[in-house]
């Protein structure tokens, strides 16, 4: 009987494995249905695997983190194998467009990008902004930091060059962008963490934003929350571990 039992086990272990080795092929399949990710392989696909080289990373093995700063409008892309222990900055983009000002988006129509700790959740190969990748915005903190009716939504990190609260990258850039990602989640990265901080979160700068926004409080305490993650992630390059309290806190471990 044990050994029955064993054996069904491991039956079933193979079948989750081969099971999910199919659904990561079929994702790379079928994206590849689409017209603008056929443009992007043939565009950028040695680009992207010649810089992978240049790190010792493969292409195969690829996990990412996408970290963005508002104020300088930068967007960093970090990467790893699989089996690696720490991320590595691999490309640093220039954010085209923004709007809003520095703070959260709680709203729909307040132009603003988020800020916070976020994941990829959406692909989109046909987007009205060439490629797009989706944001779960709003997250569980989002909600219960906001009071509004409705929160607004469809933030993405996209092509073309204009924004109402999202990332745009230009249609040049969102190829790499793209393909880096199709590729990280094609190895099984279900999760690809997107962190948006308002700035570069160095003591010297959040002095120079705390002076400015002295009197709103309530922005002063996020920024607190996610410069921890800021602090834990640039010592740590790996990603953020958290949870969410019931006042929408960010809690990192």
């Amino acid at each position: 009987m044990f050994m029955q039992k064993m054996v069904l086990i491991a039956i079933l272990i193979t079948f989750s494995v081969i099971s999910n080795l199919f659904a990561q092929s079929n994702f790379l399949t079928d994206q590849k249905r689409y017209k603008r990710v056929r443009k992007a392989i043939l565009e950028k696909q040695q680009l992207i695997e010649a810089n992978l080289k240049n790190f010792n990373i493969q292409i195969d093995s690829l996990n990412i983190i996408i970290v963005a700063y508002k104020a300088e409008r930068k967007l960093e892309l970090f990467a790893k194998n699989h089996q690696d222990t720490s991320f590595r900055k691999i490309c640093t983009y220039n954010i085209c467009s923004s709007s809003g000002v520095p703070g959260p988006k709680r709203r729909q129509g307040d132009f603003q990008v988020p800020e916070g700790f976020y994941s990829i959740d959406r692909f989109n190969p046909a987007s009205r902004f060439y490629l797009s990748l989706g944001l779960n915005y709003p997250n569980n903190s989002d909600k219960l930091k906001s009071k509004a009716k409705n929160f607004g939504g469809d933030i993405f990190i996209h092509g073309s060059c204009v924004t109402i609260g999202c990332l745009p990258m230009t249609d040049d850039k969102i190829k790499e962008i793209y393909l880096y990602a199709i590729h990280a989640k094609n190895n099984g990265q279900n999760n690809i963490p997107v962190y948006i901080f308002p700035f570069k979160m160095t003591t010297e700068n959040l002095e120079k934003y705390k002076k400015k926004y002295k009197a709103n409080l309530q922005l002063l305490d996020f920024w607190s929350d996610i410069h921890e993650g800021y602090v834990n992630f640039q010592k740590s390059k790996n990603e953020l571990i958290y949870s969410i309290d019931t006042y929408g806190s960010y809690l990192i471990q």
